[in-house]
Order: C-alpha cells, then sequence, then structure tokens
C-alpha cells in the first residue's frame, strides 16, 4: 500500500515514552502523528486523520476538552480514549468510540486502532450503535452488577441501546454478507442481545 492511501492516525500523549511505543508498534500499518497536548492535537487534526488515540488526563487541555472541541469541528474521525481512568459513569456522555484502559497490550491496541479504521465504512446510526456499546462495556467490566443497577444514567443508555438495535439489524440486513466488518458488527449485535439483562459481578 502506498504511503498515501494508509490510514492516518493522531497519538495525543503527553508521556513520551508511551507516544514512541504507540508509534512503534502502529508505523508499519498506519500513517503515526504524535501530539504531546491538547492544543498541538487540535492544530494536527484535519481532515485526514482517521482514529485519534486521546490521552484522557493531560496536563492543561485535558483530553476530555480536546474530545468535545473535535466533536464540536464536526471531524469526521474515531477516537479512542487510551486512559489510566477507570470507567465512570460520566463516559456515557462523552464522544469516544472506544475506551481502552492503561497499559494497553500491543494487540489489544492494534485490534482497537483496526476496529475504528474499518468503522469508516459505516453509516452514522451503526457507529452510533457501536459507540453506545462500548461506553456499555467499558461501563460493566468495571462496575458491579448492583452499580449498574443502581444508575439511571446507565438504565439510559441500555434503553438508548434497544432503540438502536431495530434500526442496526436493518441496516445489516442489506449490506453484502462478505464483508468482514459487517460480520463483526453482527457478533457485537448478537452479543448484546444474549447479555441484556444479565448478571455481572
Amino acid at each position: 500500500m502506498d504511503d498515501t492511501d494508509r490510514p492516518v492516525v493522531l497519538v495525543v500523549e503527553d508521556e513520551p515514552d508511551v507516544a514512541e511505543t504507540y508509534e512503534r508498534w502502529l508505523r508499519s500499518e498506519y500513517d503515526v502523528r504524535v501530539a504531546d497536548d491538547g492544543p498541538t492535537a487540535l492544530e494536527e487534526l484535519d481532515g485526514t486523520v482517521d482514529v485519534v488515540l486521546l490521552d484522557r488526563m493531560m496536563p492543561g487541555m485535558s483530553g476530555e476538552e480536546v474530545l468535545r472541541e473535535i466533536r464540536d469541528r464536526g471531524v469526521d474521525c474515531r477516537v479512542a480514549m487510551v486512559t489510566a481512568v477507570d470507567p465512570d459513569f460520566d463516559v456515557i456522555e462523552m464522544g469516544f468510540d472506544e475506551y481502552v484502559t492503561k497499559p494497553p497490550e500491543r494487540d489489544e491496541l492494534l485490534e482497537t486502532v483496526e476496529r475504528l479504521v474499518d468503522r469508516a465504512s459505516l453509516d452514522d446510526e451503526m457507529q452510533e450503535y457501536y459507540a453506545l456499546v462500548a461506553r456499555r462495556s467499558a461501563l460493566e467490566d468495571e462496575k458491579t452488577s448492583e452499580e449498574l443497577a443502581d444508575s439511571e444514567e446507565y438504565a439510559e443508555l441500555v434503553d438508548r441501546i434497544e432503540a438502536e438495535r431495530a434500526t442496526v439489524d436493518e441496516d445489516l440486513g442489506d449490506m453484502s454478507s462478505d464483508r468482514g466488518f459487517v460480520g463483526a458488527v453482527r457478533e457485537i449485535v448478537d452479543e448484546d442481545e444474549s447479555t441484556k439483562g444479565g448478571d455481572r459481578t
């Protein structure tokens, strides 16, 4: 693949060693840009960026502020929060597409970026569904079933996912079955259906 055709990943990370590690893992497959703070990240952000790996806790301008600016600008890119902060219920209203807890394994980071790049071909409804499920999964990995049951925010999130499911099922039925990512999304939908209402500890 010609370098000009490679997906662009913007790594936003204030720890140089961590940023260098991500770049080393990704550079064989992607055009990697690195920003060490929020303002620099926003300067680097343009229409060619496909995926942003965004540290949540940075001095000065936080990752959450960067994320809000990305969404306010309407930049068509996917954003993964890569952070040491365990997810709390406030993540439900954040505009990220994936939530990766530090330190990520190499394969985990590569698989996350690959999924997000593949999602560029999906319509808005499917992308929204995927993002909602990612937020729910982040919370279910961190919270007990009692904490989830007591949270109005979580209940509303589950309702939003349910409301999106019918649209996603219809969209998947209209897409070619030989597309690998369609199968991956279908697995997410099937897993979502099978775990709905299930007990978690």
